[in-house]
């Protein structure tokens, strides 16, 4: 563990991900490969290091992940389409300024044959629903500039029907508060331009309930603590301006101690301090998480992250597409 941010082996650590190809967790993770590969650009354009990936090798991997029947990508080649995966591929794409490398009138089309009667998104053809994807659908439809071929006033509608008397919401209409849910839900009514929706007061006093008293933040109500859960409690605060709401030197302690070494050859990160990582949360959401949060709460020498997007805010602000969220002041390198 480690009270630094230890960025030299976490580029390292990425950098290696997909490389160890005799390993079985390799093959185990290939649902995972695109979502991941976006994590991991993501993480390195947050320390400042975007060019530790192959720029034509990343690229030429999106593209093999390309469902040419669906219109959308899949998590590796050959597998079906998802929404989540193609958002991936749509984010990296920004991200190395490659969109002309996408059709994106199919893509668009794919992506809103996914909304259903009720306005909730589904993941692919089989038809599984969650908030989630509705947040999916509005941040691609937003990068791709064709946020106008979107039913808003059904979606927000949905959106309305998922929010519960505590001020968060859940994955569908009738499911309780998590902080995952609230998150994409307050993301996308951002980038809608419906805040208006959220009872700011109300699902803030929520959010700042999550932190325990080690500083880091769980889901939900009586759960343990997790730095995945901090990363989304931690960007709806930030997309509400209430970051201040909670202990912010604690929670900065405690995503730093989940930091695990091996020597000094790879960077790992754990779900809290004193346990070991586990390759399904190392792979794809946790490595970044960590530096995202670290980003929001103003780390030194980290690049601003926007919190609605997910992305680099600096691409964000080009596209013209910044919302208000805010951020801890960037403190100075000692």
């Amino acid at each position: 563990m480690s009270s630094e941010l230890l960025t030299s082996l976490h580029v390292s650590y990425i950098q290696n991900l997909g490389k160890s190809t005799d390993d079985l967790a390799y093959h185990l993770t290939a649902h995972l490969r695109l979502n991941a590969i976006y994590w991991g650009l993501t993480a390195l354009c947050i320390m400042g290091h975007p060019e530790a990936l192959d720029r034509e090798d990343v690229i030429r991997f999106v593209e093999s992940c390309w469902d040419e029947k669906a219109g959308g990508f899949g998590a590796h080649p050959a597998h079906d389409a998802h929404i989540s995966t193609t958002l991936s591929a749509i984010q990296i794409l920004v991200t190395y300024n490659a969109l002309e490398r996408l059709d994106i009138p199919r893509v668009v089309k794919f992506i809103l044959s996914l909304q259903q009667p009720s306005g909730v998104f589904a993941g692919d053809s089989f038809g599984e629903i969650d908030t989630r994807f509705t947040y999916i659908a509005i941040n691609a439809l937003s990068l791709l500039g064709c946020l106008d071929q979107l039913d808003k006033e059904r979606t927000v509608d949905y959106i309305k029907q998922c929010r519960n008397f505590d001020g968060g919401f859940g994955n569908c209409i009738g499911a309780e508060s998590h902080s995952g849910q609230v998150f994409v839900c307050v993301a996308a009514l951002a980038i809608l331009d419906r805040l208006d929706e959220v009872d700011s007061d109300t699902l803030g006093w929520w959010l700042a309930e999550r932190q325990l008293p080690n500083g880091g933040l769980n889901g939900r109500p009586e759960k343990l603590e997790d730095v995945c859960y901090s990363f989304w409690v931690l960007s709806a605060l930030s997309i509400l301006d209430k970051v201040s709401w909670i202990d912010t030197e604690k929670l900065t302690s405690f995503i730093l101690s989940a930091q695990v070494c091996f020597g000094s050859r790879e960077g790992w990160i754990a779900d809290r301090p004193g346990d070991m990582p586990d390759v399904f949360h190392t792979f794809s959401v946790l490595q970044v998480a960590k530096l995202n949060c670290l980003s929001i709460l103003g780390y030194p020498g980290l690049v601003d992250l926007d919190p609605v997007y997910c992305m680099p805010a600096k691409i964000i602000e080009e596209k013209g597409l910044k919302q208000g969220w805010k951020a801890l002041q960037r403190r100075q390198l000692k």
